[in-house]
């Protein structure tokens, strides 16, 4: 059971520090409650043995959960520093819960909402916490809250939508790679000693699918060569600055994927500006903090060329055109928000517009992939039954011949 040391009051006011073992945050706060001791501060005590060499990030899903809760709590009127206790007691996302912890003792101390978020980039990005500042100088926390959740939401909708035409592909293929190994790998050298034994002729097909299945016993070296040479293939993609650049454009020559990409990466930047643009943030500051939170290398370079000629006083849309990231309809958005003062509701209007055409995308994919996908596996099938039929003709040949 994990221990809590704490710092609390009691009852005649003297303080009092130690540790106590619960399950939770909450479960400790509720157990020093009852002994009549009011607690100040509380944080899990980690044993010798436990580190942790990166802090563990907290869910997009929690975080919404959270600013969802947030608002409403800061609607009521009830204080920050309660609400956040509260909210930590009830969650279950440990990293959460001790975001919170820290976000009530920074609180406490004279700090504002905004700042210790800022000291936990493994809960708050940076956008999240530049919105929060604004409204904390504007006065509108709950309403800038609220319209963060949203925002959290929707971005949690349209990653599950990307997902979930990305993954369906990955799901065939490696049915299909299964299939094909359990035949090649298991069924067909169960054969192979009574072909060497008729001493039978067998046809292209057969040999081709018995050198896959040398593959995986005798020449097993070589797959396994192949797989290690992926993987660091792979860890250069996604692990270093060049890598992750070669990906990046790769996947954006990709046939039909490139647009489902494009378009959720101009969705989300979309989404983030006109959300900090609302909130009141300087239109340079959000500007970087929305570049910043683009994972493309490509789009990240155009966008921090845009955003450079943004401060040298370009105007906004022109240098957004520039970067021909933009489809038409959009930097029209752009350039009737700049003249209009309205921004934010025309980068909300081309979020909106780029969230509903990568749904017509993605149901374009899906539906031409999965008769795509459907024909390969029975083409891949198809091929091992035809070898192992064609063998087994090519055997009863060699016995009518001999006879």
């Amino acid at each position: 059971m994990p221990r809590f040391a704490y710092a609390a009051i009691d009852a005649t006011g003297t303080s009092i520090e130690g540790v106590t073992k619960a399950s939770t945050v909450g479960e400790a706060r509720a157990h020093l409650l009852d002994n009549n001791l009011y607690p100040v501060k509380i944080e899990e005590k980690k044993g010798m043995l436990q580190f942790e060499l990166t802090k563990e990030k907290v869910k997009k899903k929690e975080l919404m959960q959270f600013t969802r809760q947030c608002a409403v709590f800061v609607k009521a009127g009830i204080p920050l520093t309660e609400a956040l206790e509260i909210i930590g007691d009830e969650t279950t996302d440990v990293a959460l819960q001790r975001c919170l912890a820290a976000m009530v003792e920074d609180l406490r101390n004279g700090g504002t909402l905004s700042g210790s978020a800022a000291k936990h980039p493994e809960a708050f990005p940076n956008y999240y916490v530049g919105i929060l500042g604004s409204a904390e100088l504007t006065g509108k926390l709950d309403e800038t809250m609220e319209n963060l959740a949203e925002y959290l939401e929707r971005e949690l909708e349209t990653r599950s939508k990307v997902v979930s035409a990305l993954s369906y592909p990955g799901v065939v293929m490696v049915l299909a790679v299964f299939t094909v190994a359990v035949l090649a790998g298991y069924v067909l050298p169960q054969f192979k000693p009574l072909f060497a034994e008729l001493n039978a002729k067998l046809p292209f097909a057969t040999r081709a699918l018995l050198f896959v299945a040398d593959l995986f016993t005798v020449l097993w070296y070589i797959p396994f060569s192949v797989v290690l040479a992926l993987v660091a293939w792979n860890m250069w993609l996604f692990k270093t600055a060049k890598g992750k650049r070669v990906k990046d454009r790769l996947i954006l020559k990709l046939p039909i994927i490139n647009g489902i990409v494009e378009y959720a990466i101009l969705e989300r930047f979309c989404r983030i500006l006109g959300a900090m643009v609302k909130a009141g943030v300087p239109l340079p500051d959000a500007m970087r903090t929305t570049t910043e939170a683009v994972s493309n290398t490509v789009f990240y370079e155009r966008l921090v060329e845009a955003q450079t000629e943004i401060l040298e006083g370009g105007g906004f849309a022109k240098p957004l055109a520039r970067t021909e990231l933009f489809p038409g309809a959009a930097r029209q958005m752009f350039k009737v928000g700049e003249e209009t003062g309205t921004l934010d509701q025309q980068l909300s209007m081309a979020s909106i517009y780029f969230d509903r055409e990568l749904e017509s995308r993605i149901k374009r994919f899906t539906t031409m992939f999965e008769p795509l996908m459907i024909v390969l596996v029975g083409l891949v099938v198809g091929f091992v039954a035809v070898a192992l039929v064609q063998a087994m003709y090519g055997v009863l040949d060699n016995m009518k011949q001999q006879n």
